[in-house]
C-alpha cells in the first residue's frame, strides 16, 4: 500500500485524535537494528526507539527467533492457567529489581501496570487517597489520566475521585518560584503539605515516575526522592515508582531509574522497553503487599502474561545483558549529553539539558531569562530532522521539549550521527 492510500484509510477508518507526527505524517513499513524505512523507501535512525520501547532496536534476531518458536507452540493462554515464560520472566525480574521487590502481576500496558498498583495501594492500606506529580503522565485509561498531571493529557479523566497533585521537582521551571540547592528540595517537602491540606490525612500512595516522560524528561534532583518516601510513609502510604520510560537500564548504571536515588519502592510498575515493541505490563511489589490481593475479591488479566510477550521479554532482557547494559547505557548515553552540552553552549534557544542515560530532554525556549516556552522551534526542529533522516521525540506541557531516547544497543557511532542532524545548519539552531 503507497503513503497517499495509507493516510487516506487512516483518516476514513480511524479516530481523527490519534497524535501524528509531522505536518506530512509518515508510515512506516520495516525496521532493523537503529534504522527504519518508510513505505517510499527512505531510511531514518530512529532516536525515540517508538516512544522509548523497542529498546534492543527493530527486528533483533535474538528476540524475533524466540518470538517465532513461540507462535508455533501456543499463542495463547491467559492467566487461568500457569505458564513457564511467565513465571521464568518473573523470576527474572525479581533478579534484577531493586531492593525486596519480588512478586509480579503482568497486563498488556503501562495504563493496566499503574492501575493495578494504584489498586494494589488502596488494598493492601485501606486508605483510597492517591498524590500524584504536575507534569506526570499515567497512561490514557480514566484514572491514569486523573493521576496525569498536564491538561492536554486529560481528556475525560478528571471526575475520578481521591486523586491529589503535588508540585513536581521541575527545578528548571520551579514551581515554588526558588532555586536548587538553595531551595532545600522545598518540591519535596510541599508533598507534606499536600497531604496535610488537600487530603484526609491518610494516603494510600504516592505515584511517580523517576524522570518524567511525557512531561519532557524533567530529572528530580538526588534529594527528591528520599524525602518524598519519608513523607509518603509517614502518613501511611506506598511510594509507587512508574518506570514505564526510565526502566530496564534506560538511565544507565542501574536496571531502573529509581536506583538513582537510592530509594526501594514500595511497588514498581513498568511496560513499554520491557519486551521491545510486544504489548506487556507488569506490577512488581514485596510478597507481603502482593499477599493482601488474596482477600480483596477476584482478578484476571486475560492477556496478562501472554506466552508470545513474555518470552519477548525475557529475550529482550537477554538481549540487553550482552550487548546493552546498564553501564553501556551509562557511557553511551555520557557521549549523548556531551554532544548535547555542546549544542546548549553553542544556541541560545536550547534553555536546558537534562536526563539520565539514553533519556535525555532538550528544552528550546524563545529567551535564556525569560524562559518562555518555544514550542514552534521544536516544531521546526523536527520537520528538519526528519528531511535529514533522523527521528526524535517531544513532550512537555508547554510543548517545547524535545525527547532523545534511542534503543539501548545505540553506539557513539549511531549518537555522532544523530548530533549530525543537529548542527548549525537546522534554522532552529542558529547563533543570535
Amino acid at each position: 500500500m503507497d503513503k497517499h492510500t495509507i493516510l487516506e484509510k487512516q483518516r476514513s477508518y480511524l479516530w481523527p485524535n490519534y497524535l501524528l507526527y509531522y505536518t506530512d505524517p509518515l508510515p512506516l513499513e520495516r525496521g532493523e537494528g537503529l534504522y527504519v524505512w518508510d513505505v517510499e523507501g527512505h531510511r531514518y535512525l530512529d532516536f525515540f526507539a517508538g516512544i522509548l520501547t523497542t529498546s534492543v532496536g527493530h527486528k533483533h534476531p535474538k528476540v524475533t527467533e524466540k518470538v517465532k518458536a513461540q507462535v508455533d507452540k501456543i499463542v495463547h493462554t491467559s492467566t487461568l492457567y500457569p505458564h513457564e515464560n511467565a513465571v521464568m520472566l518473573a523470576e527474572k525480574l525479581a533478579e534484577i529489581a531493586p531492593g525486596r521487590l519480588q512478586q509480579s502481576y503482568f497486563t498488556n500496558s503501562g495504563t493496566e501496570a499503574n492501575e493495578t498498583a494504584v489498586l494494589l495501594a488502596r488494598v493492601f492500606t485501606g486508605n483510597q487517597e492517591v498524590i500524584a506529580l504536575r507534569h506526570g503522565y499515567s497512561g490514557r485509561s480514566a484514572l491514569a489520566m486523573r493521576l496525569t498531571g498536564i491538561s492536554s493529557w486529560r481528556v475525560g479523566g478528571t471526575h475520578v475521585p481521591g486523586i491529589k497533585h503535588a508540585p513536581n521537582p521541575y527545578c528548571y521551571r520551579c514551581p515554588l518560584k526558588l532555586t536548587y540547592p538553595s531551595c532545600g528540595v522545598a518540591c519535596a517537602e510541599a508533598v507534606e503539605d499536600v497531604i496535610k491540606t488537600s487530603t484526609s490525612g491518610k494516603i494510600a500512595a504516592l505515584l511517580a515516575e523517576p524522570i518524567q516522560g511525557v512531561g519532557g524528561f524533567v530529572t528530580p534532583p538526588p534529594e527528591y526522592f528520599k524525602i518524598v518516601a519519608e513523607i509518603v510513609h509517614h502518613y501511611g502510604g506506598l511510594l509507587i515508582i512508574d518506570e514505564v520510560q526510565t526502566g530496564f537500564g534506560r538511565t544507565g548504571t542501574y536496571w531502573f531509574g529509581i536506583e538513582h536515588w537510592g530509594v526501594e519502592p514500595d511497588i514498581m510498575t513498568m511496560a513499554k522497553g520491557i519486551a521491545n515493541g510486544f504489548p506487556l505490563g507488569n506490577t512488581m511489589t514485596r510478597p507481603e503487599i502482593a499477599e493482601s490481593m488474596t482477600t480483596a475479591g477476584l482478578s484476571i488479566s486475560t492477556f496478562g502474561g501472554n506466552p508470545v510477550s513474555t518470552i519477548a521479554a525475557l529475550a529482550t532482557i537477554e538481549v540487553m545483558e550482552e550487548e546493552a547494559n546498564p553501564q553501556h547505557v551509562a557511557e553511551v548515553g555520557a557521549h549523548l549529553r556531551q554532544g548535547l552540552d555542546h549544542l546548549y553552549e553553542k544556541y541560545p534557544v536550547i534553555g536546558e539539558v537534562r536526563g539520565m542515560g539514553l533519556m535525555q530532554g532538550v528544552e528550546l525556549v524563545k529567551d535564556r531569562k525569560t524562559k518562555e516556552p518555544a514550542p514552534e522551534a521544536v516544531n521546526m526542529l523536527f520537520e528538519e530532522t526528519k528531511a535529514r533522516g533522523l527521528l526524535i521525540g517531544k513532550g512537555g506541557a508547554y510543548g517545547n521539549a524535545v525527547r532523545v531516547a534511542p534503543p539501548l544497543t545505540a553506539t557513539k557511532e549511531h549518537v555522532e550521527e544523530a548530533l549530525e542532524s543537529l548542527t548549525t545548519r537546522l534554522p532552529v539552531f542558529r547563533r543570535r
